[in-house]
């Protein structure tokens, strides 16, 4: 009897992550680039952030894994949109990486979350998550990286999420909508748009209320 007492406590209360999304750990990813074409444009910076499970079951940011960028040869850049980043290469306290060292920043913690929640491999939430995936995937590419932990092409968006739970698409007012508020002087920097989206993410599948399986027959 102490035994099956002992087994029982031992046993957590909620379901662990690997069914929780038929096997998918979610990783928010964030990117900045020199463009909005992936297949042209350079990627400059990327922030990815597992999403994990605290002691009561609920879904809370982890540790956010990040790398600054240089641009792959071959590549171009907008001046565009380094007037919107704030990004300037090649300056020395950037601390860039080439591309393949700076996916493998990003992808030896996501394996080793992948690994401590049970999972088969990662999938990718952002906001317009497709934009993110796309980048990371042309980087991929360009250094024929043969160990990306993520889905090729399924992701999670917060832009869906957030319209359905706050009637808002801008991560920016999707945020305050949910009361983790916005700060301008911070906003498209990666580390900080990935950890805003990991909140929004969390913040919403923590309120989602669980449906009822459909009967049979």
């Amino acid at each position: 009897m102490t035994d099956l007492m002992d087994a029982r406590a031992d046993t957590p209360a909620f379901a662990p992550m690997a069914q929780r999304f038929r096997g998918y750990l979610p990783v928010v990813v964030d990117v900045e680039t020199g463009g909005f074409d992936c297949g042209r444009h350079a990627l400059l910076e990327i922030a990815a952030v597992p999403i994990e499970l605290d002691a009561g079951g609920r879904y809370v940011p982890g540790e956010v894994a990040h790398a600054h960028i240089a641009p792959a040869p071959g590549t171009t850049i907008d001046p565009k949109s380094l007037e919107v980043t704030g990004i300037k290469i090649g300056h020395p306290l950037r601390g860039e990486v080439d591309e393949r060292t700076g996916l493998d920043a990003v992808f030896v913690p996501v394996r080793a979350a992948v690994k401590k929640y049970g999972c088969q491999r990662a999938i990718l939430v952002g906001h317009n998550a497709h934009f993110d995936l796309g980048f990371l995937n042309a980087a991929v590419a360009r250094v024929q990286h043969k160990r990306n932990p993520f889905h090729p092409f399924s992701v999670f968006d917060t832009v869906t999420l957030a319209g359905i739970a706050y009637g808002q698409t801008v991560l920016a007012r999707a945020a305050i909508a949910a009361g983790l508020g916005w700060n301008p002087q911070e906003a498209h920097s990666a580390v900080y748009d990935a950890l805003q989206t990991a909140r929004l993410f969390c913040a919403i599948a923590n309120a989602w209320p669980t449906p009822k399986p459909a009967e049979s027959g």
